[in-house]
Parts: C-alpha cells; structure tokens; sequence
C-alpha cells in the first residue's frame, strides 16, 4: 500500500472516519454491544432510541456536560451517508425506520477490540491449524490416484500406530495451556465468522445495486438485458462467496453435523481451565441467525428486483400504447386531409407476400330485415280472461303459527282437528295445506296413525269434508 492510497483511505473509508471521530467511545461501545454482543440485525428506530437514552442518562448522571446531543440526533449523525456506520431503511411491509449496522462499522470494532492487551497469546495451536490446512490444500487437490492412495495408507499406518498406543494406555493428552490456546483460537475465529456474514450480506445488496443501476442505463433490447442479468445473478452463486456461503448453510441444516457440534460445545463449556466464554455455547445459534438474517436479505432483494422488472415493463407497455395513439392521430389526420400528387406505399423487405385479390372474396349478401311486434293490438285487449288471475289469493302461514300459539300451550301436543274448531277454515284446501307446511323452530307438525276428518265451506257456501292421516300439531 503507498502513501497516496493510504491517504485516500484516511478520507473515505467509513472505519477509519469513526476511529477518528470525538465521540468515536460512544459509537463503538453503544453499537458494539447491541449489533456485535447481541448479535441483532435490523432493530426499530423506536427500539433503537429507547436504549441508547438509557445509555446516556447514565453517562450524564457523572459527566452532565458529555453527549449532548439527543438519542435521535446522535442516530441521525450515525446513519448519514457520509458517516457510513449505520444503515437507515424501510423494511417491506413496516412503516417505521429500522437501523442496522455496517461492515465498515464491524471492521473498527474488531479492530479496536484487537488493542486490547491479551494475557495470553497461542503460537502453537495457530502453527497447527496453519500445517494442517496446507495438508488439505496439497493432499486434497492430488489427481493421481497413486499418489492418493500412499498418502491415505500413510495416515492408516499411522492411525493404526496411534491405536496400539492407546490399546496399551499410552496416548497424549493436551495440558491446560494447550487447551486455553485452542479454545482461545476458536472463540476468536467464531467471532470473526459472525463479521464475514454483515459483509457477506453488504456484498449481495451491492450486486442488486449494481443490476438496478444497470437496467436504469440499459439502451439495448429487452431480451439482452435479461440474459445479462440473469447470467449475473447465476454467477452471484456460482462465485466463490456464493459457493462458500451454501455449503456454510449446508453443514448447518445438517441434522448429523449439529448434534457433533452441540456436543462438543458442551464439553468444551465443561472445562474449567480454558475460561469458557458464556456466549460462545451458544455461537451455532448466533450462526443460523446470521445466515437467516443473510438469506432472508437475498429474498428481499430477489422480491424486490422482480417488482423493479415489472415496473419496468409497465412503463414499457404503456410507451407502446402512446405510440399507437400517435399513429392513430396521424391517420386520421391523413384521412381528413389527403396528401395529393403523391405516392403512398409501404415497401416490405419479405418475398413471397400472401396477395388476395378483391374478387376473391364474396359478395356480400344482405339478410332479411325481421321485425318483431310484441305489442298487443287494441283490438284484442278486450278478450284477456282475468278473472283467474284477480281470484288468486295467499295463505298467511304467520296467522295459522298464531293460531296454534293461541291454544297450543308449550311443550304439549293437540289435534289439528282441534285448531280449526277454534279457528275454522276460510280459504279452503289451501289453509289446511298451509298448516300441513309449517316449519318453525317452536311449532312442529306431523302425521301419526289414524285418520284425520276436516270439514269446512268454501267461498260460495258449499260443504267440504278433507280426509287425511292423523295430523298432530306440538309446541316446543
């Protein structure tokens, strides 16, 4: 790196900004322990807010003067584009201003996280992992099978060695520094792989960005633009980051792989002399959530490019359908006002153009005017019969449903013979059929054995006798 690089990053990375700003404790403290300790993404404004007031009442409590600022403008300070340490959004489907940290922002808190002084550092346990991992990039990219096969059956032989030690009770066993430096290197690496997931997200949203901006530019035709960007979303995850992030998320959805790492935790937290760190047991936890935080962000984003896509070919249809209304215009203003002397024609670039000539088609041939009267003449008025229409008459079944609520106590059950001696019939037939029809939730009507006898007059006097099964009328 030369000077005039390093200047430049002086200037603008937003890391090296916040190291350099007066209230830079604040920033590093506050943030630190709510999106780094905690392990929490996006967080509501309101949230946000309300904690960082309890912080500063604390702090002024000794130091009045210190921070005087408002929890929300010290948010608003944090958030603004040239400060890069928060970034300030609108998630789908909330209304209300949610913040969440920045990979700048996670960079200098590792960083000075670093400056600490340590009481202990491991060399020896780092000397391994480094050995081993040069073990697997030789070993592992080996394509003669040959050579392969010597390499496996040296660590056979040497694992069968390993296993007559042991049969005889002769086996090493790491002492208590040796573990205090492993574990002090895994915590450390744990740490580190909860940061690369902020970054990771960054990465993805900066590729959507970068594929808005260039549809916003796009002069070419529709169907190029798609094959380049889907070309880019698939090299999205065919790259390295991509490739790497599926088989994180591969070995953490596998069921087998996070029972091995449960267990090993927790034997590891057992042990009293590594200073096991509380948060650490729990660090396959703040890994699913930082990879769902991740994927959740690439769905968002997918959602929310196939909607910028079909705003775009929105706009697209409806630059067609102005076109189209122009044409129309301009014909009809030829046609009321016809260009003279000149020649109009359309030249096609095509052989073989389909020619129909007029002849070709048939005549046309007129159909018979059908005229249809459905109007009655004045003449025939006088011959509609509406004597049959006028003597129709309805039986009001809510005046038969009084009638047996007037003598039919509840819970009790009488003959319909009896009802029409209180009440006889005066619309003949169809008064007792109204009876017979009665569906009520309180009033049940129905036949049992026996016969049932009703006489009645009709309309003009004459005697009526109706025979039918026994009809009992009850009262729920």
């Amino acid at each position: 790196m030369d000077l005039h690089e390093l200047e430049r990053l002086r200037e603008r990375h937003p890391a090296w900004r916040l190291v350099r700003m007066r209230n830079a404790p604040l920033v590093l403290s506050f943030l630190g322990a709510h999106f780094i300790e905690a392990n929490r993404g996006a967080t509501p404004a309101s949230e946000l807010v309300a904690e960082l007031d309890d912080v500063l009442y604390a702090v002024r409590r000794s130091e009045p003067n210190r921070y005087p600022s408002t929890p929300g403008e010290y948010l608003d300070e944090w958030s603004a584009p040239e400060r890069g340490i928060l970034r300030r959004f609108y998630p789908v489907g909330s209304e209300e201003v949610h913040y969440d940290a920045t990979p700048a922002f996670e960079k200098a808190y590792r960083w000075v996280e670093g400056l600490q002084a340590r009481a202990f550092v491991g060399t020896e346990s780092r000397l391994q992992t480094l050995v081993e991992l040069l073990r697997q990039l030789v070993h592992g990219s080996e394509t003669d099978p040959e050579a392969r096969i010597a390499e496996l059956e040296r660590r056979r032989e040497a694992i069968e060695a390993e296993l007559a030690e042991a049969r005889v009770g002769r086996f090493p066993v790491l002492d208590a520094t040796a573990r205090r430096e492993r574990y002090q290197q895994f915590s450390g690496t744990a740490r580190e792989l909860l940061s690369d997931f902020r970054e990771v997200e960054d990465n993805f949203r900066r590729l959507d960005r970068s594929a808005r901006e260039r549809i916003a530019r796009w002069e070419g035709g529709k169907g190029e633009l798609l094959d380049e960007l889907v070309g880019g979303r698939s090299d999205i995850a065919s790259s390295d980051q991509g490739r790497s992030f599926q088989a994180f998320s591969d070995f953490l959805r596998s069921e087998a792989r996070q029972d091995e790492l449960v267990d090993l935790l927790a034997e590891v937290q057992s042990m009293a002399d590594v200073g096991a760190d509380r948060r650490i047991g729990r660090v396959h936890h703040d890994w699913a959530e930082a990879a769902e935080r991740t994927q959740a962000t690439v769905r968002s984003l997918s959602e929310q490019f196939r909607r910028f896509l079909d705003e775009q070919v929105w706009v697209e249809n409806r630059r067609v359908l102005d076109l189209v209304r122009g044409i129309e215009a301009s014909a009809i203003a030829v046609r009321a006002d016809p260009p003279r002397g000149e020649v109009i024609g359309l030249d096609v670039d095509e052989a073989g153009l389909p020619i129909a000539l007029p002849f070709e088609r048939p005549l046309y041939d007129a159909k018979p005017a059908v005229e249809v009267d459905s109007l009655i003449g004045p003449a025939d008025a006088h011959e509609l019969e509406l004597d049959a229409l006028l003597s129709q008459h309805i039986v009001d079944t809510g005046r038969l449903a009084e009638n047996i609520r007037a003598i039919v106590p509840r819970r009790s059950s009488v003959a319909l013979e009896a009802v029409i001696e209180f009440y006889p019939i005066e619309q003949g037939v169809a008064e007792v059929l109204g009876y017979l029809s009665l569906d009520l939730d309180d009033i049940e009507v129905g036949t049992g054995e026996g016969e049932s006898v009703i006489d009645y007059r009709d309309a003009a006097g004459v005697a009526r006798r109706v025979r039918m099964p026994k009809v009992t009328v009850t009262r729920r």
